[in-house]
């Protein structure tokens, strides 16, 4: 299942976390909240943000 989850801090500061999502997609579900946001203060890449791209590049290898 794909989730996007926004938690406030009582200072104001908010995190974007999106979950399920593969490669780039987490970023273009969550751009129009980062717009809404402000700024970008910082990234986490996760494990299935690469996930997509190791798979697009086994594909290839096996289709070379």
């Amino acid at each position: 299942m794909k989730t996007i989850q926004i938690t406030v801090a009582p200072s104001g500061e908010t995190k974007v976390e999106t979950s399920g999502f593969s490669g780039s997609e987490c970023r273009e579900a969550s751009q129009f909240l980062e717009a809404a946001l402000g700024a970008r203060r910082s990234e986490t890449i996760t494990a299935e943000f690469y996930a997509d791209q190791s798979q697009s590049e086994n594909q290839t290898q096996r289709e070379g």
